[in-house]
């Protein structure tokens, strides 16, 4: 698996990703945030190459077959020492591979290399919830009016702290049942290990 910075939000960077397999898929055609993929190996041929232009003729754009992951990030509007993660998608049938938790810490190194003292998300999953952990981000307590848990890194990562998070979830009306499933399994579970993050 190659993990790749395209462009910071400054880049205006765009990728096309099928919305058949990718989550969010229209967020990452915004020129207005940063992006960073994870892609197959580098001996498949991609579809395009990297480049060609979209329907205005003056933006780049990225669209290759072998992205597996993509995140998309940028500044807070009010805090320029904090940067966000987004949207982070990993293609449908590489779900499940901790592909999307090394391709978010993968970017948050690279923001934090680049000046921002933290890196937030928001998430409205527990699964997402749990796959943040093992990208190294801990639950602020904090959620979205959206009622997303906002995560960081840096963060204190206790067992109480994992567990208060996965106790919001719990308390939803609208879980699916594999959520369910999940949430009883990981019930007096600690924080998941940091796996280890491509440079």
């Amino acid at each position: 698996m190659e993990y790749a910075l395209v462009g910071w939000p400054e880049d205006g960077p765009q990728i096309r990703l099928d919305h058949r397999e990718f989550s969010y898929a229209g967020k990452f055609v915004m020129s207005n945030t940063g992006k960073a993929v994870a892609r197959d190996g580098t001996d498949a041929p991609p579809r395009d190459e990297l480049g060609g232009d979209d329907d205005s003729g003056d933006r780049d754009w990225i669209e290759d077959d072998r992205i597996a992951a993509a995140v998309a990030f940028n500044e807070d509007r009010t805090d320029a020492a904090t940067a966000w993660l987004r949207y982070v998608t990993v293609r449908n049938d590489r779900r499940g591979e901790g592909i999307g938790a090394r391709l978010s810490g993968f970017a948050t190194r690279r923001l934090r290399e680049r000046g921002y003292d933290r890196v937030k998300i928001a998430v409205n999953n527990a699964f997402a919830y749990h796959a943040l952990h093992k990208a190294g981000f801990g639950y602020t307590g904090d959620q979205t009016g959206l009622a997303e848990l906002v995560l960081v890194v840096p963060a204190e990562r206790t067992a109480a702290e994992y567990r208060a998070g996965l106790d919001v979830y719990r308390e939803r009306d609208d879980l699916a049942p594999e959520e369910r499933e999940f949430l009883s399994a990981k019930a007096g579970e600690g924080p998941p290990d940091v796996i280890s993050v491509p440079e």
